[in-house]
């Protein structure tokens, strides 16, 4: 399926006269630039992290706080709302809603949707880099990302300036008898912290700002 029909329920949501979220697979024009940036963790001298896929984790202050944990699939933003936020402790199982699939672009994504919009609220990139994707069958044979999704189990490696080491997607049926998801940490903690960070005091990996800071700058940077 092109990204233009994967992307259509993301657009249909949104007003792009209104808010400054990318409409299409260009850079994310809220004012960043990439000039004296250092690379986040994960990312190579060359640039965005040497071809692996990308993954992103945005803290949205919408109608209820929670953080939007992003892995690219091919040429989209597969998405997934974690109201806890991901965890470094492996005791730790996030519950991870699903959402619509995002623009490659929102990767970039930092700055207030206006209210009345939907999501209306402020965001920051709180983390990004670049995943490895770990999934194998049963015989020990890797499998296709997209398939391991499908199938339901998804295992992958974090490369990121914060979030780093292996994590697991899997998908369960609620007591809503929707689909939903368990985000979990594999394998020994992260020495540099366990659980998730409080989203008020949290900063940006793009701009150093804080949700509040964003907020008072009406996301312009």
């Amino acid at each position: 399926m092109a990204a233009e029909d994967r992307l259509r329920t993301y657009r249909g949501k949104r007003d792009f006269e209104r808010t400054r979220e990318p409409a299409a697979e260009g850079r994310a024009d809220e004012g960043r630039a990439d000039e004296g940036r250092e690379p986040s963790a994960g990312q190579d001298a060359g640039g965005r992290g040497g071809g692996r896929p990308r993954f992103v984790v945005q803290i949205h202050d919408a109608r209820r706080m929670h953080f939007d944990f992003r892995l690219q699939v091919d040429d989209v933003l597969k998405s997934w709302s974690v109201p806890r936020g991901p965890s470094a402790d492996p005791g730790d199982k996030r519950l991870a809603v699903p959402t619509e699939d995002h623009p490659l672009a929102y990767e970039d994504f930092e700055g207030v949707i206006p209210k009345g919009e939907y999501g209306g609220g402020t965001v920051i990139v709180w983390d990004r880099g670049t995943y490895e994707p770990l999934s194998h069958d049963r015989q020990g044979r890797p499998v296709d990302f997209a398939e391991s999704l499908e199938r339901g189990h998804a295992t992958f490696r974090l490369h990121g300036t914060k979030l780093r080491g292996e994590y697991a997607l899997t998908r369960f049926r609620g007591r809503d008898g929707e689909d939903h998801w368990l985000l979990v940490r594999k394998g020994a903690a992260h020495r540099a912290g366990h659980g998730s960070p409080d989203p008020r005091r949290a900063r940006s990996v793009r701009t150093g700002r804080t949700l509040a800071q964003v907020a008072a700058d009406g996301g312009a940077r």
